[in-house]
């Protein structure tokens, strides 16, 4: 079979709003929700920052990483990842969430735009496979895509030409500041037309999901950007994959819409209820804490162990700024009561690494410790 083709000529595209309106009250509403709680969580960048983790683990691997959340944390404690290729992948995961934070600081002062985009597909690739990819500039040549070393007749899909991408790009761009009647099937829209488009030669999956929290928060619906999508999409690879593969074959933009509601919906279902748990739980923390550790200091220590639910003893004493013989009794404390837990013993003069588990589950989703 020959390649898809970009179609030219068809974007933006005419839609079924009839097939649509059943699937946009249901994913608004569980945005709405969603939103709340966010707005209840007193520092979101710290409380959320495994959930920030763990969107940045599954983005990447939707496109091929392997490594998990409690790697790219035990590395970050200090802990050697097993191979070569863990290494590459958490550099990748720990660039995607550089890359996020670069877009949202440049969104405090410029619209969601293509320089933005650019910025943060150059930290995207920062140093790791892909860096040789002209890191932050539109691609200048032909791409295709499909198994490993296909010809262009070979491939799967063929994106636009590198001659009509600076057009073409423009009117995406231009869509994106338009006012259309919904938001979340204009965010649709544009998170296929990206990934249509392929304007990089590298990154482009990880970029166009990026853009999802950030077009969220720019039009209002979420007061942070931070939601957490990938988890469905993941999931749901094959269906991800083939409604977007439908819209530039077929032009079956519907089906696509209807995927990206639904994928919405459930997403904001889910993060609705681990921003809930989490938030819970540190109230919770709260009040062990204090009553557990008897310092002034508790509060302290508590925050520092929700932004980072791996981690080794010595960065936890440096990283507070707790007095070290009260770091060094706050932590026997914690590790008594099963607050936290040894993952990694010391030895020598590489100091214990410990676990937040009762965070670390809710981040998973699952009892993985």
């Amino acid at each position: 079979m020959p390649p898809v083709q970009y179609q030219e000529g068809r974007f933006p595209p005419e839609l079924d709003w009839a097939s649509l309106v059943p699937f946009i009250g249901p994913a608004s509403a569980a945005i709405a929700r969603y939103d709340g709680v966010l707005s209840a969580v007193p520092d979101p960048a710290l409380l959320l920052s495994p959930l920030t983790t763990q969107e940045a683990v599954l983005s990447s691997r939707i496109e091929g990483t392997q490594a998990t959340m409690v790697e790219v944390l035990e590395f970050e404690a200090g802990q050697a990842p097993a191979t070569p290729e863990r290494r590459q992948d958490i550099h990748e995961i720990l660039n995607y969430r550089r890359a996020m934070r670069t877009a949202a600081e440049a969104l405090a002062k410029l619209p969601l735009s293509g320089r933005v985009i650019r910025e943060a597909h150059a930290v995207l690739l920062d140093g790791v496979r892909g860096q040789n990819k002209a890191p932050g500039e539109f691609r200048r040549t032909p791409v295709w895509i499909g198994p490993p070393g296909c010809t262009m007749e070979q491939a799967t899909y063929v994106p636009i030409g590198a001659d009509k991408l600076s057009q073409a790009f423009s009117r995406w761009e231009a869509y994106l500041h338009s006012e259309q009647p919904d938001r979340l099937v204009q965010l649709a829209v544009l998170h296929a037309e990206f990934e249509a488009l392929h304007p990089f030669l590298d990154g482009n999956g990880r970029l166009g999901r990026m853009i999802i929290p950030l077009f969220l928060w720019q039009a209002g619906l979420i007061r942070q950007p931070m939601f957490y999508i990938s988890g469905y999409l993941e999931e749901h690879r094959d269906e991800y994959y083939a409604s977007l593969a439908g819209v530039s074959r077929d032009g079956d933009w519907s089906a696509w819409c209807r995927f990206f509601l639904q994928a919405v919906k459930a997403q904001a279902e889910d993060n609705l209820a681990k921003a809930t748990a989490i938030l819970e739980l540190h109230g919770r923390m709260r009040r062990h804490i204090a009553e557990l550790t008897r310092s002034p200091h508790g509060m302290d220590a508590l925050d520092w162990i929700f932004s980072q639910p791996i981690f080794a003893s010595n960065h936890f004493i440096e990283g507070t700024g707790i007095p070290k013989p009260t770091a060094r009794r706050i932590l026997a404390v914690l590790r008594e009561d099963g607050v936290i837990k040894v993952l990694t013993p010391g030895s020598g003069r590489r100091a214990p690494v410990f676990a937040f588990p009762a965070l670390l589950n809710i981040a998973e989703g699952r009892e993985a410790f």
